[in-house]
C-alpha cells in the first residue's frame, strides 16, 4: 500500500465520544454517581477511555489503569489524558483483560466488553465475567457493566441478519442479567438501559467517517471493499438487532 493510499484512507471513529450507545447526559450521571470516594480505577476493555478519564477528572486523588488490546485506540487515549492534565494519573495497557493480575480497584468500569473477561461461550461468558468482576473490586466498591441483552425473543429473519452464528441462546434477557449479577455476589444498586436515541448516535456515528469518505473517494482502490463491509454492517444494525439488542448499564455493589 503505498502512502498516498494510507493518507486517503477515512479516519476512524472520530464522531464518537463513547465506543457505545452512551449519552453525555447518561455519562455524566454515571460519573457523578460512581466518582466520589473512589481512589482507583481499572477499565477493561477500556478503547480510548474516555468514561475513565470523566471519572479522575471528577475525583481528583484518584488513579486509573486502562486495559485494551486495540494499540490505536490506546494512543488516542494517552493523547486524550495529556490534552486533559491526566497522563500522571492514568496508564493504558495493551494487554488481554482475560484473567488480568490488574486491580482490584474502588471501581471497576467493563462497557461492552464483557466477552474479554472469559473464554466461555455465551451467554455463560456473562456469568463468567461477573465472578471476575467480582474478584477485580475492592469491598465497599463498584462496577459499572455495560451488558448487552435480549429485548425481545429475535425472530429466525433478524438473527439471520445479524452476525455470523448469532442465536437466542446467546444473550439473556435483562431480569436474568441482574439475577446473575446477584448470583455473582452483588447487589444491583443502579438500572438504566440504553435510549433507542443513544443507539441511533451511535450506529450512525459509527459509520459517519467511512460514509463521508466513500461518497467523496468512490474510484479509490478500496472503495469497493470498503462500502461492501460498511453496507453489511449497516444491514447487521437495520435488518437484525435494531431494537432487538439493549444494552444496560448495571452499577453494581459487592456483597461484603
Amino acid at each position: 500500500m503505498t502512502e498516498t493510499t494510507v493518507q486517503s484512507l477515512p479516519p476512524r471513529l472520530t464522531r464518537l465520544t463513547f465506543h457505545g450507545p452512551l449519552s453525555e447526559a447518561r455519562a455524566t450521571r454515571l460519573v457523578e454517581r460512581v466518582a466520589p470516594g473512589t481512589g482507583s480505577v481499572l477499565d477493561l476493555g477500556c478503547g480510548w477511555g474516555e468514561l475513565l478519564l470523566r471519572v479522575l477528572e471528577a475525583a481528583p486523588d484518584a488513579t486509573g489503569v486502562g486495559v485494551d488490546l486495540s494499540a490505536e485506540d490506546l494512543a488516542r487515549g494517552r493523547a486524550a489524558a495529556k490534552e486533559r492534565g491526566l497522563a500522571e494519573r492514568v496508564s493504558f495497557v495493551e494487554e488481554s483483560a482475560t484473567d488480568t493480575a490488574r486491580g482490584p480497584a474502588d471501581l471497576v468500569l467493563c462497557l461492552g466488553a464483557s466477552q474479554a473477561l472469559s473464554s466461555a461461550e455465551p451467554p455463560g461468558h456473562t456469568e463468567a465475567a461477573l465472578r471476575e468482576l467480582r474478584r477485580l473490586v475492592n469491598p465497599g466498591g463498584r462496577v459499572v457493566l455495560g451488558e448487552g441483552f435480549w429485548q425481545r425473543t429475535p425472530t429466525s429473519d433478524e438473527l439471520a441478519a445479524m452476525w455470523p452464528g448469532a442465536h437466542t441462546g446467546e444473550h439473556l434477557f435483562l431480569g436474568d442479567l441482574v439475577d446473575a449479577a446477584i448470583a455473582a455476589g452483588f447487589r444491583p444498586v443502579w438500572v438504566e438501559t440504553a435510549s433507542a436515541e443513544e443507539w441511533e448516535e451511535f450506529e450512525s456515528g459509527y459509520r459517519t467517517d467511512v460514509e463521508e469518505w466513500l461518497a467523496t473517494h468512490p474510484g479509490h482502490p478500496l472503495a469497493a471493499e470498503t462500502r461492501e463491509k460498511t453496507d453489511r454492517q449497516r444491514d447487521t444494525w437495520l435488518r437484525g438487532y435494531r431494537q432487538v439488542l439493549g444494552l444496560a448499564y448495571l452499577t453494581l455493589m459487592p456483597v461484603a
